[in-house]
């Protein structure tokens, strides 16, 4: 059977009709959500994944929002107030925030600019020993934050930053209640936070699920939903089974070999977005064999991608020429070529001396749509060029990247519209890979990205960008496949949209039920 019939290969699913929606009458529904994986903890810049920012961006607020709704394509690029009113700038260096009044946490407390200092001054994310190191880099350029007065907070950089606004309403910009903080504890506070947001935490049950209760004092309104169940079915056959079942409302990460069945069904809605993130394979550079760049080279010359995006995502994917989106606007890298060069994965593993020593891909079967499917064909794909490569499945990241490591695979989403919140944040000096040692040869790569930071000129920040993507394509530390479609399995009676992000959005202004 040849590589493409292989891959071809999909399953149809055949279910009833899924039955009406049963809620008490006259009581706002409970929205219930089939997801893979739900998040062990809750506090928000810890939990930076899919998994995480789904639940979480119903529980917190930041003070500036990204602006999807208004946005035609669904990319956020625009900004809106959130807890903060208004925002101005004093300079490159400096920002004026002016706090909403009268917004609450769930535990009563009204928002301060105490709470807002103690989000990005407090150990969480700075001090010597920061509780979450690698949350530190989405603001890297942070001099200082100080409140001016109970409702105005000063923002300093210690070069000129011209994505502060974008920061602020990006990961790790979520507002944490300084009091319940410090009475809990970082633990404490994972497991039972206080935010601003529309949804409260009502329990956390690890690796089942996360019941959520509205919060009726939230300041854009009484939510829609009287609370949220995010409920863990990690089998894809399996959500759809209980959305057909009427046991959840919605389901994610419906693979799309599924879709033309489900979307066939009476009641149900598919929504799909190209994700505003790319799939990628990472390359540790302390595994055998792995720290010679032409093998890593060769690994990533040898995937054909346009045939997994035809024949695994029915064409709805997207390649991108390299780490570069055209959601980065003026700063999009033109001209870059999307290589598959089978030939030339050939003449490095010659050139490297490569004897056939099995090189091991270790990916995870349900986290991310098609991950298994992927990698059996790709293990296909760099046998033909002579790579010996095997598969092993595991359960975590932790088993990924244990002792040994070679190929994993990783997401890198575009928390910026920039290339300072793709690349650099997910594979700079405070990222997992460089800080573990996987991601090695930084030199150049780290020498462009910190002069990108700094810089302003929007001509020479194209030019560092370029040398920053060219250094990373160069060292290999790893390489992207695509931009995944994401799917979604809704009951029709459910007005809600998809957003670029796994951003999961219940706001009112974004959940309306028929």
């Amino acid at each position: 059977m040849t590589l493409r019939r292989r891959v071809l290969l999909a399953s149809s699913l055949v279910a009833p009709a899924i039955p009406a929606l049963a809620q008490p009458a006259g009581m706002r529904p409970l929205l219930r959500v089939g997801v893979p994986e739900v998040p062990p903890t809750l506090e928000p810049a810890r939990e930076l994944s899919n998994v995480g920012t789904r639940v979480t961006y119903s529980m917190f607020d930041t003070l500036i929002r990204r602006d999807f709704l208004g946005s035609p394509d669904g990319g956020g690029s625009g900004l809106k107030p959130s807890l903060a009113v208004s925002w101005e700038r004093n300079g490159p260096q400096e920002l004026v925030v002016k706090l909403r009044e009268g917004v609450r946490f769930h535990n009563g407390d009204l928002l301060t600019a105490e709470d807002v200092v103690y989000t990005f001054t407090s150990p969480r994310m700075f001090g010597e020993k920061p509780l979450m190191p690698e949350a530190r880099a989405y603001f890297a350029t942070l001099a200082g934050v100080e409140a001016l007065d109970r409702q105005t907070v000063r923002f300093r950089t210690r070069t000129p930053d011209v994505l502060l606004e974008q920061r602020l309403a990006s990961w790790c910009g979520w507002i944490v209640n300084k009091r319940a903080y410090e009475e809990r504890g970082f633990d404490g506070f994972s497991r039972d936070p206080v935010g601003t947001g529309p949804f409260k935490l009502r329990s956390l049950q690890t690796d089942q699920r996360i019941v959520l209760d509205a919060f009726d004092d939230h300041w854009m309104g009484r939510p829609t939903a009287r609370g949220v169940e995010f409920r863990q079915i990690p089998e894809a056959a399996s959500r759809v089974a209980a959305l057909m079942a009427g046991d959840v409302d919605l389901v994610t990460n419906v693979p799309p070999d599924q879709v033309p069945d489900l979307a066939r069904r009476p009641g149900i809605d598919i929504r799909s977005v190209v994700l505003a993130n790319a799939h990628v394979l990472t390359f540790d550079e302390r595994g055998p064999m792995m720290g010679d760049k032409r093998i890593r080279q060769a690994l990533c010359l040898a995937i054909d991608r346009a045939l997994l995006v035809e024949t695994l995502w029915d064409g709805k994917a997207v390649v991108p020429p390299g780490h570069n989106y055209p959601e980065y606007g003026p700063m999009f890298l033109t001209g870059r070529p999307r290589s598959y060069d089978p030939d030339a994965a050939r003449r490095l593993l010659r050139e490297a001396g490569y004897k056939g020593e099995p090189i091991v891909y270790r990916t995870m079967p349900n986290y991310y749509t098609n991950a298994l499917r992927a990698a059996q064909v790709m293990v296909e794909m760099w046998k033909a060029v002579g790579i010996n490569a095997q598969l092993q499945v595991v359960e975590n990241f932790a088993q990924m990247r244990a002792e040994g490591a070679q190929i994993g695979n990783n997401s890198n989403s575009t928390r910026l519209p920039d290339p300072i919140g793709a690349l650099w944040i997910s594979w700079g000096p405070e990222s997992w890979f460089q800080v573990s040692g996987a991601f090695r040869s930084t030199a150049a790569f780290n020498a462009a990205g910190r002069a990108l930071e700094a810089e302003t000129d929007p001509q020479r920040r194209r030019a560092l960008f370029e040398a920053m993507l060219n250094a990373w394509e160069d060292a290999a530390p790893g390489t992207v496949l695509y931009q995944p479609a994401e799917f979604y399995a809704v009951r029709r009676s459910i007005d809600w949209r998809p957003y670029t992000f796994y951003f999961m959005d219940l706001r009112p202004d974004n959940l309306r039920f028929g």
